[in-house]
């Protein structure tokens, strides 16, 4: 009875032990098969990997992470680098970390570089480079000395004039060379003018003068049916805003048959009138005049072809430029050519001297007047208003012949309106200048449909003449060797023709030419160091076209023609 009573309360108790029992259980999670245990234990491990990477990432130390440290009483202490480690749901653990900030050099301050520039090692370091530095910048200057003083020197440049630097182009007759028929048709032509890349214009005679009458001369006054004086002075303004300079034929009688000066006689009497006309036409802008026949004058009044020297040839303050004193001779043979420079003491003196002869006289005479005189005294030209148009005196055929040959002999190429064209004087002495339209327009497309084949071809011929005096004239003006280079003759026979030109450490020049109907090979009894190819610069038709190659100790020209070859300096 009494064990009953016992029994019944601690049954009671065990059967809620056991309720509860299972109440945990049931909250309790379910345990974790081996499997996922071995996944747990991986996820740790790369989760710790994780960390330590990124630890590695931002440059810190693996022992900044926090870790366990025994301590001395045996018990663990955590050291987190002054952060804490907080446990999170899921088995993740957050960690924050301060990282150390890192100290930063900041360079010696001028107290610490004082102490240290003053020690005795940078001392002597420091005048070490400095010795070196002078050694060096010494050496590089006597290096320098000494390129120069080996180096060959340049030859003096001779004193040139403005008329050195080109070709004249006379307008013998105003009322021939445009439609106008007077100076203001002149004015009209300025630009293409320009276009032949001329150093100065020549024009005229255009004063009173009244056939072989010379007290009716008036050189001041300019006759009715050529212009104006204004007219004339916007000429010259023209022309000088392309870079050509003026020269003004002041030939006394220019349209009578007694001679240039009418007679001797009355030789004194122009040559009086001739000195304050002169000054009148410098007032006017002109910067040189030409006179026809200075021997005349020279010879019968040397006093006062004296003063016109003066006149002409003397600068001024006003003007510093030289004014250009030009005669002209019908004299052909270079000796007396050569003798009227001397006497006369003219600036240049047009002359007849390639007219004479053949290949190998003419050869003589550049000879003979290049020894006897500076180049930058000669000038050279073919015709005039005595003798005619270039074309009507050598023949259509050797017009480019000449034309190249003008350009390349040492001195100033002169030519006669129309010898770009090669003009014919067809009977009249001043024939009609032809202006070739350049095209491109309808009206002119109409007109050259009704030209027939042989017109065509002659303005084909015009144009290719026009563009050679163009692009010798340019050459010329460019290079020095052209312009006032030595004048070594190559070649010399009757119908042949070879020289070079040369001027210092410039590119040289080859000039041949063929005389001949027949086509001719060059032979050099010395051939003065040429290379073995040349360039072609410029060439009349049939011969090989600028920029081809050729060997010049090799040269064959066709019958009528002439090229220009370069070859560098030195070979």
């Amino acid at each position: 009875m009494d064990r009953t009573e016992d029994s019944t309360p601690n049954r009671d108790r065990a059967v809620a032990e056991m309720h509860d029992a299972a109440s945990e259980a049931d909250r309790a999670p379910p345990p974790t098969p081996p499997e996922a245990r071995r996944d747990e234990a991986a996820d740790a491990d790369a989760t710790e990997a994780d960390v330590s990477e990124v630890l590695l990432d931002r440059g810190d130390q693996p022992d900044a992470v926090a870790q366990k440290q025994p301590g001395e009483d045996g018990q663990e202490k955590r050291a987190v680098n002054g952060a804490e480690a907080q446990s999170e749901k899921n088995g993740c653990v957050k960690v924050t970390m301060e990282l150390e900030e890192r100290e930063k050099f900041t360079g010696l301050n001028k107290e610490e570089l004082l102490r240290v520039a003053g020690t005795p090692g940078w001392v002597r370091t420091r005048w070490a480079l400095l010795v070196l530095f002078w050694l060096g910048w010494l050496g590089m200057l006597g290096g320098a000395v000494l390129l120069i003083l080996q180096a060959p020197r340049c030859r003096e440049r001779p004193a040139i004039h403005w008329w050195n630097g080109g070709a004249l182009y006379h307008v013998s007759s105003v009322h021939a060379f445009t439609d106008a028929g007077d100076i203001k048709g002149v004015q009209q032509k300025v630009d293409a003018l320009s276009q032949l890349k001329l150093k100065g214009l020549v024009i005229g005679p255009v004063h009173v003068a009244p056939p072989d009458d010379a007290m009716a001369l008036s050189f001041q006054e300019i006759a009715a049916d050529a212009g104006s004086l204004e007219q004339f002075k916007e000429l010259v303004r023209l022309a000088h805003r392309k870079g050509m300079y003026v020269v003004l034929d002041l030939t006394p009688n220019y349209r009578g048959s007694s001679g240039s000066w009418y007679s001797n006689a009355s030789v004194t009497a122009v040559a009086e009138k001739l000195k304050p006309a002169l000054i009148f036409w410098f007032g006017a802008g002109v910067d040189g005049v030409q006179l026809a026949d200075v021997e005349d004058v020279a010879a019968a009044v040397p006093s006062l072809w004296a003063d016109i020297r003066a006149i002409v040839q003397n600068g001024t303050n006003e003007r510093p430029t030289r004014r250009l004193l030009m005669g002209s001779t019908e004299r052909r043979s270079a000796a007396a050519v050569s003798a009227l420079l001397s006497s006369t003491g003219v600036d240049l003196l047009t002359s007849g001297v390639l007219l004479e002869g053949d290949a190998s006289e003419l050869a003589r005479s550049v000879l003979d007047l290049y020894a006897a005189h500076s180049a930058t005294g000669l000038a050279w030209n073919l015709g005039g208003r005595g003798a005619g148009h270039l074309a009507s005196l050598v023949g259509p055929a050797l017009v480019p012949l000449y034309q190249l040959l003008l350009f390349t002999l040492p001195g100033t190429p002169v030519l006669q309106y129309g010898d770009e064209i090669g003009l014919m004087d067809e009977g009249t002495k001043f024939p009609r200048m032809i202006w070739d339209s350049p095209g491109g327009d309808e009206e002119e497309e109409e007109r050259e449909q009704e030209l027939n084949a042989t017109l065509k071809e002659r303005r084909t011929r015009r144009a290719r003449l026009r563009e050679l005096v163009r692009n010798l004239s340019g050459a010329r003006a460019k290079e020095h060797s052209l312009l006032i280079g030595d004048f070594v003759p190559l070649v010399n026979s009757s119908s042949s023709l070879a020289f070079v030109r040369s001027w210092d450490q410039n590119a040289r020049f080859l000039a041949a030419f063929n005389w001949a109907d027949d086509d001719a090979r060059l032979e050099y009894p010395r051939l003065g160091g040429l290379p073995p190819l040349a360039e072609v610069v410029l060439a009349t038709a049939g011969a090989p076209t600028a920029g081809a190659r050729v060997n010049p100790a090799d040269l064959r020209l066709g019958a009528n023609q002439a090229m220009l070859l370069k070859f560098p300096y030195g070979g």
